[in-house]
């Protein structure tokens, strides 16, 4: 096995075996799964699949699913891709990135038509557009993420190249937190971020989503090739459960928000605040699908396309190969 596949110490602690089957003529209970997240599991972006786990939508499928951190979306698609997880989470963009190297994992459910990744920058900056990036800073989570692969999709756009600024992997807290202190002009930041942002600096600050400036995607969920072929049932009860909390989501999300609020205590009394983040993420992220979690494979060829011609991969995978609508209905 290569390094770059080689399992992170704290993630190899973590992944435990999953199946949990009771005595002939007793009930048999949930099997017990891992879903790697690339981030906390507290933080607003993944509010459909704390939602699903807790309106029991995962557990009605027949799964105990357990979220486990990696070190951003590439990682976990590393980490799919060798078996240590039977699902995780990127964005659909992430396949584009890891296939190419030879990992094979595929998007098996898009959430949403819009995209995840919105740059956030100060309006005391002077930064309107992507092009004005130029000499500037920009805080992203970590150069494992596929948000930090979509900005320099979405710096490649306007012709600039990573070395024409500074950007510092600084982890999902600080992401922000770089902006809002002024240590960072902007950030690869995700709709909750961009609402942190514009409430600490009383709006002044200046949102450019990246689907403006080329395809990237919207959230994905992530299995190998051989978990979709062996295990056809767990991914498309991972891949309806977790539809249906975006959905709840997007049909209710001051509903959606009061519920996550019980489901995160981290987020106790922060009602509110929930509520503008679903807001947002419905309106930036989840619209645009004919069908719900569906792919669209034109506009994955185009992004695939665009991330060759500026470099970011070298080969071309044929698109096929990139994802399967297979569990959507």
């Amino acid at each position: 096995m290569s390094n770059s596949l080689r399992v992170s110490r704290h993630i190899a602690g973590a992944l435990v075996a999953a199946a949990l089957v009771l005595p002939s003529g007793a009930a048999t209970a949930a099997e017990k799964i891992n879903y790697l997240l690339p981030a906390p599991a507290v933080l607003p972006a993944f509010a459909p699949w704390m939602l699903a786990k807790h309106l029991g939508y995962y557990k009605a499928e027949g799964y105990d699913v357990t979220f486990v951190r990696a070190k951003g979306g590439v990682d976990v698609a590393k980490q799919v891709g060798v078996g240590n997880a039977p699902v995780g989470g990127g964005i659909g963009d992430t396949p584009i990135i890891v296939r190419a190297n030879g990992i094979p994992v595929r998007s098996v459910g898009l959430l949403g038509g819009g995209a995840l990744m919105v740059l956030v920058a100060r309006a005391d900056r002077g930064i309107t557009s992507p092009a004005m990036l130029k000499g500037k800073t920009v805080s992203v989570m970590s150069y494992q993420d596929t948000t930090y692969f979509a900005l320099l999709g979405t710096l490649a756009s306007v012709g600039l190249k990573k070395t024409d600024l500074t950007i510092l992997a600084v982890g999902p807290r600080n992401v922000p937190g770089f902006v809002i202190g002024g240590k960072a002009d902007a950030c690869a930041c995700v709709p909750d971020w961009e609402i942190y942002v514009k409430g600490a600096l009383k709006g002044k600050a200046n949102a450019m989503p990246s689907q403006r400036y080329f395809p990237s995607m919207a959230q994905a969920i992530l299995a190998s090739d051989k978990t979709i072929k062996e295990k056809p049932k767990l991914v498309a009860a991972i891949v309806r459960a977790t539809l249906k909390g975006v959905k709840f989501i997007m049909d209710d999300p001051e509903k959606a928000a009061a519920v996550y609020v019980k489901a995160v205590p981290a987020h106790k009394g922060k009602g509110k605040l929930m509520a503008a983040i679903l807001r947002n993420f419905t309106e930036r992220t989840y619209k645009g699908q004919k069908v719900l979690g569906m792919t669209d494979p034109r506009r994955l060829a185009k992004l695939q396309d665009f991330y060759l011609a500026q470099g970011i991969i070298r080969r071309k995978t044929p698109v096929k190969d990139l994802y399967t609508n297979e569990f959507i209905k």
